[in-house]
């Protein structure tokens, strides 16, 4: 039983490659990453989700969603103070409870917590080239993160989102008489890969429908080039995510679709359906 529900869940892939990935940097590409700061991250998220857990009355506390947001935090926030990782943390979890539409939460929790932390101090930066552009290492990652949206079913969003943004740079290019090495070169940056395929792909923030996920992803793709080749500014991946979110409720209404749950959470919720009508009233609210 065991072990079924711990194939069940992409989350659990999740956390595994996240982790790798983080040692992987930690240890081979040597990048400034203090233990101490994936301790204050991982504490921070897990703690407000403890906290609001109790809050909210949930029946159970869920550390897969804190462990996936703290990782996530680790791999591309850097900041000068530990106080401010941990309020990285705290922001991204508490948004998963407070900013909240149709039954799942606004806003990719670890996002917005870099998003928040960009707005409100100038202490803190994101490093995705820390990655490098490593050809080898690019692909592995894509595999690897294949993985994880596959089992979530929303492979769907990371594709298209891929395949806008690559036709954004090869226009580009075509556009300015670059050579093609430019874009491929982009492409194969890790920061893409990682928010490409654990970011953008949260299946509690994307529309719910294939055809709506599909506008979505090419939306955020467009933001972002706007960002990075218009305003000449860093991190439009993440602004583009944040401001496109906003939109998900409409898209929601003009092209419905089944709202996603976690596949190790449909069978109880199933049982508990035959037996008690307010029941799942409460598993709605659970933020996971």
């Amino acid at each position: 039983m065991i072990t079924r529900n711990l194939t069940r869940d992409p989350r659990h892939y999740q956390i595994a490659i996240l982790t790798g990935l983080l040692l992987f940097g930690i240890f081979e590409l040597r990048m400034p990453v203090p233990l101490s700061a994936v301790a204050v991250a991982l504490a921070s998220t897990l703690g407000t989700q403890l906290v609001c857990t109790r809050l909210w009355k949930l029946p159970r506390f869920d550390a897969r969603s804190p462990l996936i947001s703290g990782l996530s935090l680790t791999l591309l926030l850097r900041a000068d103070s530990l106080v401010l990782i941990a309020l990285a943390g705290s922001i991204a979890m508490a948004s998963k409870f407070i900013l909240r539409r149709q039954g799942k939460h606004i806003f990719n929790p670890t996002n917005f917590g870099i998003v928040m932390l960009l707005l409100l101090t100038d202490r803190a930066w994101v490093s995705p080239g820390q990655w490098g552009s490593l050809a080898l290492f690019a692909f592995a990652l894509a595999g690897l993160g294949g993985l994880v949206v596959y089992r979530s079913a929303r492979s769907d969003v990371t594709y298209a989102f891929l395949g806008s943004y690559a036709v954004l740079l090869f226009a580009r290019a075509a556009w300015l008489g670059d050579p093609w090495t430019i874009p491929f070169h982009q492409m194969q940056n890790g920061g893409l890969l990682l928010f490409a395929f654990y970011m953008i792909s949260d299946p509690k923030t994307t529309p719910n429908s294939r055809p709506g996920r599909i506008v979505y992803a090419a939306c955020v793709a467009m933001g972002a080039a706007w960002v990075h080749f218009g305003l000449f500014e860093t991190n439009g991946f993440l602004w583009s995510l944040m401001a496109c979110a906003l939109a998900v409720p409409w898209i929601d209404r003009v092209a419905p679709g089944e709202l996603y749950q976690w596949a190790s959470d449909r069978r109880p919720e199933r049982v508990l359906d035959r037996t008690s009508a307010s029941i799942p009233l409460t598993l709605e609210r659970n933020p996971s």
